[in-house]
């Protein structure tokens, strides 16, 4: 069943970014400079961002999203552009009108996004039809079905292949992913997995994006392409491993070392190796490491960033010590919810009730908002019945009747009669979906920076900072050959004295 060609997804800008660094690593100038030779590795697509990577965007870096990807289009005119949707939802968790999607999809493929890769958090593949055909619609050239990995008592190889096989009945959908963001895929599972899903798909193509969490990905990945598999989501090494994907030189040497041929650049993927680690040393960010392998994990499935959050605002409150009892929690109310996927948003959902039942002195004393909704089903139907107690008892908060009764999201022509008529769809777009100020303080700082330098980026962020200084009138900085001296343009100011 080995495959005859064997493809790759880059995930470094997108998915590597998120899983090490929080989404917010890297700026648009950091991804320019490296573009070109990014485009000469011969990826069949690179993925790109998310609805939520734009929203980062916007708040983090004060950059146009859409001048993002218009800019990196125009930097690697021969690789895809991928995109991930999320369902009918447009960067807030809340349902959006199905016109404000089709306005959505149309301005990314206008922009420049090519291929669209589409799940449902809930793995509910009408949904999932839904958005592609809404997709397709709007002219995109790839459309990739999602199915949602997980473990849970329900999910066993029936329940996906049955699954494969609705995605593979639509003609929109073109290809069909794996998705394991919990990097729970043994190698076991995959060698009756993997053909099964080949099957259902009936000769549409499998791709298989996974996570090194816990250390599997890279095993799992030696073994997919004689399991059906025809293209492999991998990042460049300082954005690989950890709570990444799997690193791109590494899958190749294994993959090389069975007899596969694989047809990319490597040369050119090891500048943009080199490039990544000169700018993670730069900007202090930590580069991906392997994993231990850490069987807990398959009870709790807790996404490693979620983890780390997790751990410092136990700290923060003095009960770190109880991160095992949270552990425990964890299972036991994903099980009461109905085993959601913990992928974004219900792994939050999960983790922060748990969270709150160990602190509480009784469990379900306090329930945030987003499980009520969760509970309510506004984030669709749970893949099991959840325990009928907990249900009943979150049902009769009357902040779940407050939740209920609020209205779906609006039609699009009643959205613009808010905003100035003047205003760009993709500016229409943003205010519609984010804080005014956010998006304000977006348009004040104008065009998106275009370049980035390792070397100089330290001594920028120095200089900003010396700025902020009105005590400091004199600085000389010396380092392996290298000064640069600073003198303020007028007397500073003695820190205390009155200007």
């Amino acid at each position: 069943m080995t495959s005859t060609r064997l493809d790759f997804i880059d995930t470094t800008v997108r998915d590597g970014n998120q899983s090490l660094w929080g989404a917010v690593g890297l700026r648009t100038g950091m991804m320019l400079e490296i573009a070109p030779d990014m485009d000469r590795v011969g990826y069949r697509a690179i993925d790109f961002s998310t609805s939520t990577h734009m929203a980062v965007t916007v708040r983090f870096h004060k950059e146009n999203p859409w001048e993002r990807i218009r800019l990196m289009k125009a930097r690697m005119p021969r690789t895809p552009l991928s995109f991930l949707s999320t369902g009918m939802r447009f960067i807030s968790w809340e349902t959006a009108h199905p016109e404000l999607m089709a306005l959505s999809y149309r301005l990314l493929v206008n922009n420049g996004i090519e291929r669209f890769m589409v799940m449902d958090p809930m793995n509910n593949m009408q949904a999932v039809i839904d958005s592609a055909t809404a997709i397709a619609g709007a002219g995109a050239r790839e459309i990739v079905g999602a199915l949602v990995y997980t473990v849970s008592p329900i999910h066993d190889d029936a329940h996906f292949a049955e699954a494969a096989r609705k995605l593979a009945a639509v003609p929109a959908i073109t290809r069909v992913y794996l998705k394991d963001p919990g990097g729970l895929l043994t190698p076991e599972r995959a060698r009756t997995l993997l053909p099964a899903l080949h099957k259902a798909l009936a000769g549409k193509p499998l791709e298989l994006h996974s996570h090194c969490t816990i250390g599997l990905a890279p095993f799992t990945y030696a073994d997919a392409p004689a399991l059906g598999v025809e293209t492999l989501h991998t990042a460049t090494r300082p954005l690989g491993n950890g709570s990444s994907q799997p690193a791109i030189e590494n899958i190749v040497a294994n993959l090389q070392s069975q007899g596969v041929s694989v047809d990319l650049d490597m040369k050119a993927a090891g500048r943009v190796s080199s490039y990544f680690a000169a700018l993670a040393a730069a900007e202090g960010l930590p580069p991906g490491v392997p994993q231990e392998y850490d069987m807990r994990y398959f009870q709790h499935q807790l996404p490693g960033g979620m983890i780390g959050t997790m751990r410092r605002q136990l700290r923060e409150m003095r009960q770190e010590h109880r991160l095992p009892e949270v552990y425990d929690e964890v299972e036991r109310v994903r099980r009461e919810l109905g085993y959601p996927i913990m992928v974004t948003p219900f792994s939050q959902v999960v983790g922060t009730q748990a969270v709150m039942n160990v602190l509480a002195p009784e469990r379900y004393a306090n329930v945030p908002d987003e499980v009520i909704r969760y509970v309510i089903g506004k984030f669709g139907t749970p893949p099991a019945p959840m325990d009928p107690n907990v249900r009943d008892r979150i049902e009769q908060l009357p902040r779940a009747k407050e939740l209920a009764k609020q209205s779906a999201m609006p039609e699009l022509s009643e959205m613009r009669r808010r905003f100035d008529s003047r205003l760009s769809d993709e500016e229409f777009l943003l205010r519609a979906t984010m804080p005014a100020e956010q998006v304000d303080a977006m348009v004040a700082a104008g065009p998106c920076r275009q370049h980035y330098s390792a070397v100089a980026s330290p001594v920028e962020r120095l200089v900003s900072e010396l700025s902020k200084r009105p005590d400091v009138s004199h600085a000389r900085i010396e380092r392996d050959g290298f000064l640069l001296e600073l003198r303020a343009s007028k007397p500073a100011v003695p820190a205390g004295s009155a200007a």
